[in-house]
Protein backbone atom coordinates (compact mmCIF):
# COMPACT_ATOMS: atom_id res chain seq x y z
CA UNK A 1 0.00 0.00 0.00
CA UNK A 2 3.05 2.19 1.03
CA UNK A 3 3.93 1.75 -2.15
CA UNK A 4 1.44 2.79 -4.24
CA UNK A 5 0.57 5.94 -2.44
CA UNK A 6 4.39 7.03 -2.76
CA UNK A 7 4.03 6.31 -6.44
CA UNK A 8 0.86 8.32 -6.88
CA UNK A 9 2.65 11.06 -5.14
CA UNK A 10 5.59 11.12 -7.58
CA UNK A 11 3.46 10.64 -10.74
CA UNK A 12 1.00 13.73 -9.23
CA UNK A 13 4.96 15.65 -9.18
CA UNK A 14 5.71 14.81 -12.61
CA UNK A 15 2.72 16.19 -13.91
CA UNK A 16 2.93 18.89 -12.17
CA UNK A 17 7.09 19.78 -13.71
CA UNK A 18 5.94 18.96 -17.03
CA UNK A 19 2.55 20.99 -17.05
CA UNK A 20 4.68 23.62 -15.66
CA UNK A 21 7.87 23.21 -18.49
CA UNK A 22 4.76 24.15 -20.95
CA UNK A 23 3.94 26.75 -19.26
CA UNK A 24 7.16 28.34 -18.66
CA UNK A 25 8.04 27.59 -22.39
CA UNK A 26 5.04 29.51 -23.78
CA UNK A 27 6.15 32.30 -21.36
CA UNK A 28 9.15 32.49 -22.89
CA UNK A 29 8.98 32.01 -26.75
CA UNK A 30 6.74 33.80 -28.55
CA UNK A 31 3.90 31.55 -30.18
CA UNK A 32 3.05 34.02 -33.00
CA UNK A 33 4.02 33.06 -36.52
CA UNK A 34 2.87 33.83 -39.47
CA UNK A 35 -0.54 34.19 -40.10
CA UNK A 36 -1.28 33.36 -36.16
CA UNK A 37 -3.22 36.97 -36.16
CA UNK A 38 -5.72 35.52 -38.60
CA UNK A 39 -9.25 34.97 -37.46
CA UNK A 40 -11.85 34.17 -40.07
CA UNK A 41 -14.87 35.48 -40.24
CA UNK A 42 -17.33 32.76 -41.26
CA UNK A 43 -15.52 29.40 -40.49
CA UNK A 44 -18.15 27.58 -41.61
CA UNK A 45 -16.94 28.46 -45.22
CA UNK A 46 -13.35 29.36 -44.27
CA UNK A 47 -12.22 27.48 -46.98
CA UNK A 48 -13.90 29.53 -49.48
CA UNK A 49 -12.45 32.52 -47.94
CA UNK A 50 -9.26 31.78 -49.35
CA UNK A 51 -8.11 31.84 -53.01
CA UNK A 52 -9.24 27.96 -54.38
CA UNK A 53 -6.75 27.94 -57.38
CA UNK A 54 -4.27 28.39 -54.97
CA UNK A 55 -5.21 26.28 -51.91
CA UNK A 56 -3.28 23.33 -52.48
CA UNK A 57 -4.14 20.26 -50.73
CA UNK A 58 -0.89 19.22 -49.21
CA UNK A 59 0.03 22.62 -47.95
CA UNK A 60 -3.07 22.96 -46.12
CA UNK A 61 -2.99 22.79 -41.91
CA UNK A 62 -6.47 20.81 -41.43
CA UNK A 63 -7.78 21.33 -38.06
CA UNK A 64 -9.48 17.88 -36.91
CA UNK A 65 -10.89 16.74 -33.68
CA UNK A 66 -9.71 13.27 -31.97
CA UNK A 67 -12.46 10.87 -31.04
CA UNK A 68 -14.29 12.94 -32.89
CA UNK A 69 -18.59 11.16 -32.50
CA UNK A 70 -18.26 10.90 -28.55
CA UNK A 71 -20.14 13.57 -27.60
CA UNK A 72 -23.38 11.39 -26.77
CA UNK A 73 -21.17 8.13 -25.74
CA UNK A 74 -21.45 6.25 -22.64
CA UNK A 75 -24.58 7.42 -19.60
CA UNK A 76 -24.58 10.96 -18.73
CA UNK A 77 -22.47 11.91 -15.69
CA UNK A 78 -21.73 7.91 -15.53
CA UNK A 79 -19.61 6.50 -17.58
CA UNK A 80 -19.22 9.27 -20.20
CA UNK A 81 -16.97 12.05 -18.64
CA UNK A 82 -14.22 8.72 -18.69
CA UNK A 83 -14.71 8.04 -22.74
CA UNK A 84 -15.89 11.67 -24.50
CA UNK A 85 -13.46 14.00 -25.81
CA UNK A 86 -15.55 16.40 -27.78
CA UNK A 87 -18.74 18.28 -26.49
CA UNK A 88 -20.03 19.11 -29.98
CA UNK A 89 -21.79 17.18 -32.45
CA UNK A 90 -20.55 16.62 -35.64
CA UNK A 91 -22.24 18.96 -37.50
CA UNK A 92 -21.26 22.17 -34.68
CA UNK A 93 -17.55 21.03 -35.31
CA UNK A 94 -17.56 21.34 -38.84
CA UNK A 95 -19.51 24.77 -38.95
CA UNK A 96 -16.78 25.80 -36.21
CA UNK A 97 -14.44 24.74 -38.65
CA UNK A 98 -13.09 21.38 -38.08
CA UNK A 99 -12.18 19.03 -41.85
CA UNK A 100 -11.00 16.02 -40.44
CA UNK A 101 -12.80 13.58 -38.08
CA UNK A 102 -11.56 10.61 -36.76
CA UNK A 103 -14.78 8.18 -36.49
CA UNK A 104 -14.38 4.55 -34.50
CA UNK A 105 -16.81 1.95 -35.48
CA UNK A 106 -18.08 -1.47 -34.04
CA UNK A 107 -20.10 -4.59 -35.80
CA UNK A 108 -23.40 -3.02 -35.61
CA UNK A 109 -22.04 0.25 -36.98
CA UNK A 110 -22.33 2.20 -33.91
CA UNK A 111 -19.97 4.39 -33.15
CA UNK A 112 -17.63 3.09 -29.69
CA UNK A 113 -14.70 4.39 -27.71
CA UNK A 114 -13.61 1.27 -26.26
CA UNK A 115 -16.50 -0.44 -24.99
CA UNK A 116 -18.87 2.34 -24.71
CA UNK A 117 -21.22 3.00 -27.04
CA UNK A 118 -23.02 5.72 -29.17
CA UNK A 119 -25.33 6.46 -31.95
CA UNK A 120 -25.45 4.94 -34.92
CA UNK A 121 -22.66 6.08 -37.67
CA UNK A 122 -25.74 7.01 -39.69
CA UNK A 123 -26.08 9.99 -37.51
CA UNK A 124 -22.49 10.95 -38.43
CA UNK A 125 -22.56 10.55 -42.15
CA UNK A 126 -26.25 12.45 -41.88
CA UNK A 127 -24.34 15.29 -40.19
CA UNK A 128 -21.29 15.65 -42.44
CA UNK A 129 -24.35 15.56 -45.60
CA UNK A 130 -26.13 18.41 -43.85
CA UNK A 131 -22.80 20.42 -43.61
CA UNK A 132 -21.85 19.97 -47.46
CA UNK A 133 -25.81 20.81 -49.12
CA UNK A 134 -25.22 24.22 -47.21
CA UNK A 135 -21.61 24.68 -48.19
CA UNK A 136 -20.16 24.86 -51.66
CA UNK A 137 -15.92 24.72 -51.30
CA UNK A 138 -15.00 23.12 -48.03
CA UNK A 139 -13.38 19.82 -48.19
CA UNK A 140 -13.51 17.46 -45.44
CA UNK A 141 -10.98 14.38 -44.55
CA UNK A 142 -13.14 11.49 -42.68
CA UNK A 143 -11.18 9.09 -41.26
CA UNK A 144 -13.39 5.75 -40.10
CA UNK A 145 -12.10 2.97 -38.61
CA UNK A 146 -13.00 0.19 -36.62
CA UNK A 147 -12.31 -0.21 -33.01
CA UNK A 148 -9.78 -1.80 -31.72
CA UNK A 149 -11.29 -5.43 -30.41
CA UNK A 150 -14.12 -4.89 -32.81
CA UNK A 151 -15.10 -6.86 -35.86
CA UNK A 152 -15.68 -5.00 -38.98
CA UNK A 153 -19.64 -3.96 -39.65
CA UNK A 154 -20.12 -6.27 -42.62
CA UNK A 155 -20.26 -4.55 -46.37
CA UNK A 156 -19.10 -1.10 -44.81
CA UNK A 157 -17.75 -0.40 -47.59
CA UNK A 158 -20.47 -0.34 -49.87
CA UNK A 159 -22.26 1.67 -47.18
CA UNK A 160 -19.65 4.30 -47.15
CA UNK A 161 -20.14 5.03 -51.08
CA UNK A 162 -23.86 4.31 -51.02
CA UNK A 163 -24.07 6.97 -48.63
CA UNK A 164 -21.30 9.71 -49.41
CA UNK A 165 -20.98 8.63 -53.55
CA UNK A 166 -22.00 12.07 -54.97
CA UNK A 167 -18.94 13.58 -52.76
CA UNK A 168 -16.21 11.12 -52.66
CA UNK A 169 -13.34 12.27 -54.03
CA UNK A 170 -11.21 8.75 -55.34
CA UNK A 171 -8.09 7.38 -54.04
CA UNK A 172 -5.46 9.22 -56.06
CA UNK A 173 -1.60 10.38 -55.51
CA UNK A 174 -2.28 12.91 -57.74
CA UNK A 175 -5.03 14.22 -55.46
CA UNK A 176 -1.76 15.86 -52.86
CA UNK A 177 -0.64 18.21 -55.37
CA UNK A 178 -4.18 19.73 -56.63
CA UNK A 179 -5.53 22.88 -55.89
CA UNK A 180 -9.20 22.59 -53.91
CA UNK A 181 -10.39 24.18 -57.01
CA UNK A 182 -9.48 21.33 -58.84
CA UNK A 183 -11.08 18.73 -56.82
CA UNK A 184 -14.71 20.70 -56.88
CA UNK A 185 -17.52 19.58 -56.69
CA UNK A 186 -16.14 16.34 -55.09
CA UNK A 187 -15.63 17.27 -51.65
CA UNK A 188 -14.91 14.58 -49.21
CA UNK A 189 -12.09 12.20 -48.72
CA UNK A 190 -12.60 8.68 -46.87
CA UNK A 191 -9.86 7.17 -45.27
CA UNK A 192 -11.31 3.38 -44.63
CA UNK A 193 -9.87 1.42 -41.99
CA UNK A 194 -11.02 -2.26 -41.50
CA UNK A 195 -9.68 -4.74 -39.19
CA UNK A 196 -9.95 -7.41 -41.19
CA UNK A 197 -12.07 -6.90 -44.39
CA UNK A 198 -9.72 -5.86 -47.53
CA UNK A 199 -8.31 -2.08 -47.75
CA UNK A 200 -9.80 0.17 -50.57
CA UNK A 201 -7.69 -0.05 -53.42
CA UNK A 202 -5.95 1.98 -55.83
CA UNK A 203 -8.58 4.67 -57.84
CA UNK A 204 -11.59 3.40 -55.42
CA UNK A 205 -14.03 5.74 -53.73
CA UNK A 206 -12.43 5.21 -50.37
CA UNK A 207 -8.74 5.59 -49.35
CA UNK A 208 -6.71 2.64 -47.60
CA UNK A 209 -4.83 3.58 -44.10
CA UNK A 210 -1.73 4.03 -45.40
CA UNK A 211 -2.58 7.07 -47.05
CA UNK A 212 -3.33 8.88 -42.84
CA UNK A 213 -0.93 8.31 -40.98
CA UNK A 214 -0.03 9.18 -36.93
CA UNK A 215 2.24 7.99 -34.24
CA UNK A 216 0.17 7.64 -31.14
CA UNK A 217 1.88 8.07 -27.87
CA UNK A 218 -0.16 6.90 -24.62
CA UNK A 219 0.63 9.33 -21.92
CA UNK A 220 -0.82 11.43 -19.98
CA UNK A 221 2.16 13.78 -19.51
CA UNK A 222 1.49 16.94 -21.56
CA UNK A 223 5.60 17.83 -22.22
CA UNK A 224 6.51 14.33 -23.23
CA UNK A 225 3.78 13.98 -25.31
CA UNK A 226 4.15 17.59 -27.02
CA UNK A 227 8.06 16.75 -27.49
CA UNK A 228 7.17 13.47 -29.03
CA UNK A 229 4.86 14.94 -31.38
CA UNK A 230 7.66 17.65 -32.58
CA UNK A 231 10.16 14.18 -32.77
CA UNK A 232 7.67 12.34 -34.56
CA UNK A 233 6.80 15.28 -37.15
CA UNK A 234 10.64 16.08 -37.40
CA UNK A 235 10.64 12.65 -38.77
CA UNK A 236 8.52 12.85 -41.73
CA UNK A 237 8.89 14.18 -45.23
CA UNK A 238 8.03 17.89 -46.30
CA UNK A 239 4.54 18.22 -47.34
CA UNK A 240 5.55 18.38 -51.04
CA UNK A 241 7.77 15.08 -51.16
CA UNK A 242 5.14 12.90 -49.58
CA UNK A 243 1.58 10.82 -50.81
CA UNK A 244 -0.09 10.90 -47.43
CA UNK A 245 -1.35 12.94 -44.43
CA UNK A 246 0.36 13.12 -41.54
CA UNK A 247 -1.62 13.89 -38.30
CA UNK A 248 -0.09 15.37 -34.82
CA UNK A 249 -2.63 15.10 -32.07
CA UNK A 250 -2.71 17.75 -29.13
CA UNK A 251 -3.95 15.37 -26.71
CA UNK A 252 -3.18 13.16 -23.47
CA UNK A 253 -4.65 10.33 -22.40
CA UNK A 254 -5.65 9.59 -18.61
CA UNK A 255 -4.03 6.35 -17.48
CA UNK A 256 -5.59 3.43 -15.49
CA UNK A 257 -2.78 3.79 -12.67
CA UNK A 258 -3.85 7.53 -12.40
CA UNK A 259 -6.79 8.66 -9.90
CA UNK A 260 -7.43 11.23 -12.17
CA UNK A 261 -9.52 9.03 -15.20
CA UNK A 262 -11.66 11.58 -16.90
CA UNK A 263 -10.87 12.93 -19.89
CA UNK A 264 -11.23 16.49 -19.64
CA UNK A 265 -9.40 17.49 -16.72
CA UNK A 266 -6.39 15.38 -18.20
CA UNK A 267 -6.68 16.55 -21.80
CA UNK A 268 -6.75 20.17 -20.73
CA UNK A 269 -2.68 19.62 -19.32
CA UNK A 270 -2.25 20.15 -23.16
CA UNK A 271 -4.85 21.30 -24.52
CA UNK A 272 -3.18 25.16 -23.81
CA UNK A 273 -0.49 24.79 -25.73
CA UNK A 274 -2.02 24.44 -29.34
CA UNK A 275 -0.31 27.61 -30.78
CA UNK A 276 2.88 27.19 -28.77
CA UNK A 277 3.44 23.48 -31.16
CA UNK A 278 2.60 25.36 -34.20
CA UNK A 279 5.04 28.32 -33.40
CA UNK A 280 7.94 25.82 -32.09
CA UNK A 281 7.66 23.52 -35.31
CA UNK A 282 8.31 26.35 -36.94
CA UNK A 283 10.96 27.61 -35.31
CA UNK A 284 12.64 24.36 -34.79
CA UNK A 285 12.31 23.88 -38.44
CA UNK A 286 9.09 21.19 -38.98
CA UNK A 287 6.63 24.31 -40.41
CA UNK A 288 7.05 22.52 -43.66
CA UNK A 289 6.03 18.97 -42.41
CA UNK A 290 2.63 19.98 -40.58
CA UNK A 291 -0.31 19.01 -42.13
CA UNK A 292 -3.24 17.82 -40.01
CA UNK A 293 -3.25 19.10 -35.78
CA UNK A 294 -6.40 17.43 -33.99
CA UNK A 295 -7.58 18.37 -30.44
CA UNK A 296 -10.22 17.45 -28.11
CA UNK A 297 -12.76 19.84 -27.09
CA UNK A 298 -12.26 21.83 -30.29
CA UNK A 299 -12.88 25.40 -29.96
CA UNK A 300 -12.71 28.44 -32.19
CA UNK A 301 -8.80 29.56 -30.94
CA UNK A 302 -7.83 26.18 -32.08
CA UNK A 303 -9.40 26.67 -36.01
CA UNK A 304 -8.08 30.09 -36.10
CA UNK A 305 -4.57 28.72 -35.15
CA UNK A 306 -4.85 26.46 -38.21
CA UNK A 307 -6.26 28.52 -41.10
Amino acid sequence: MGSFFSKQVQRRKSIHTQKKLLYDLKEKNNTDFPGSDYHSDDRKNWMSTLTLEKLHVNKIIWPGTHDSATNKIGIPFISRPFARTQSLSIYKQLVMGTRVLDIRVQEDGRVCHGILVSYHVDVVINEVKKFLSETQSEIIIVEIRTEFGHDDPPEFNKYLEDQLGEFLIHQDDSVFNKTVAELLPKRVICVWKPRKSPQPKHGSSLWSAGYLKDNWIDTDLPETKFESNLKYLSEQPPVTSRKYFYRVENTVTPQADNPVLCVKPVTNRIRPYGRLFISESISRGYGDRQQIYSTDFIDKDFVDACT
